[in-house]
């Protein structure tokens, strides 16, 4: 099956499965972007909102200096790994991008729509 991304929950007697590494806030690999918090029933505007911080750590990952030695050392050490995360699989994550990034053979992504499409991708096929 390969390497996932699974969600970190609260529920009574949920763990962590072994070999997974947490890649949430605020471990190293959690996405800088800040958290994103709605006010009333706006849940529409807070899922565009969402959106637009994994799209930030897309495009930080693919046109910085930073971001090419973070896909790097995600290569190094997360490949082959599950990741978790607090995002429910139904929604962009973070952690999508760095799964692609860590079991993508020999690449670093210098571009968002490539490693947008890579990321598509993996999600059909996991």
């Amino acid at each position: 099956m390969g390497p996932r991304r699974i969600q970190r929950k609260r529920t009574r007697g949920w763990r962590m499965p072994a070999g997974a590494v947490y890649v949430g806030r605020p471990s190293r690999w959690g996405n800088p972007n800040g958290p994103v918090f709605s006010l009333g029933q706006a849940g529409r505007r807070v899922a565009r909102r969402y959106e637009a911080e994994v799209a930030m750590y897309a495009d930080m990952l693919c046109r910085s200096w930073q971001g090419w030695a973070l896909q790097r050392e995600a290569r190094r050490d997360l490949r082959g790994l599950d990741l978790v995360c607090w995002c429910p699989r139904e929604r962009p994550c973070h952690a999508d991008y760095l799964l692609v990034c860590a079991n993508t053979t020999g690449r670093v992504f210098t571009s968002v729509a490539t490693l947008e499409a890579a990321v598509r991708r993996w999600r059909r096929t996991h």
